[in-house]
């Protein structure tokens, strides 16, 4: 699946311009001159890669993609910049970014480049899909199925969950049982890491 691009670049000939060229390609692409209506936006727009202007007035692409950040957008970001600022560069990466183009862009290094952050997005998604997945099989156990299954996370043995929840050892088996038709699973391996995934650890 292709995910849109949205560009974000004060210089409306440029956004032009880059439209033009992911269209030969069958990339959809989104220009928004004014990064604070993007930032006002976002929540209602699909997910994907961002292409942003270092430089533009009232807001940097790299405080755009710290904003982004903290709003909880993490999508895969191409830095472009006509000024060859090694910090901005590094400060781009350490946010995040797949990539950081110097202007004029090398059209076959931008297709490149968005190809990458499609790659990354696409792992992003799925991870997201699978974390909701497992929220949603957690979500059915009960109160006690969930302590039970903390403890088994942690590497408890049936006895010993049993003496700390003041639970007969059958109890425990039989709560085990419930568990792994619930999960649709029963080993342990893979029990720790649905735990792990739901607790946000995996």
């Amino acid at each position: 699946m292709m995910h849109p691009v949205y560009l974000v670049d004060d210089d409306e000939a440029v956004c032009r311009a880059l439209i033009l060229l992911l269209s030969t390609v069958g990339i959809k692409a989104f220009a928004f001159n004014d990064p604070q209506a993007f930032l006002a936006q976002v929540a209602q727009l699909k997910p994907g890669c961002l292409i942003l202007d270092i430089r533009m007035p009232g807001i940097s692409g790299l405080k755009m993609q710290q904003q982004l950040i903290e709003k909880g957008v993490d999508w895969p970001a191409i830095v472009i910049s006509g000024h060859g600022d090694i910090e901005a560069c590094r400060r781009a990466f350490r946010n995040g970014a797949v990539d950081f183009l110097s202007k004029p862009v090398d059209e076959q290094d931008l297709i490149d480049a968005i190809q990458k952050g499609q790659e990354v997005l696409d792992r992003s998604l799925r991870q997201l899909a699978q974390r909701a997945e497992t929220l949603s099989l957690l979500a059915a156990l009960t109160p006690r199925e969930s302590q039970i299954l903390d403890r088994v996370a942690q590497g408890f043995s049936t006895k010993e969950i049993a003496d700390g929840l003041g639970l007969s050892p059958r109890t425990v088996d039989t709560h085990r049982a419930a568990i792994g038709g619930k999960l649709g699973t029963t080993s342990q391996a893979e029990l720790t890491r649905l735990w792990l995934e739901g607790n946000g650890s995996a």
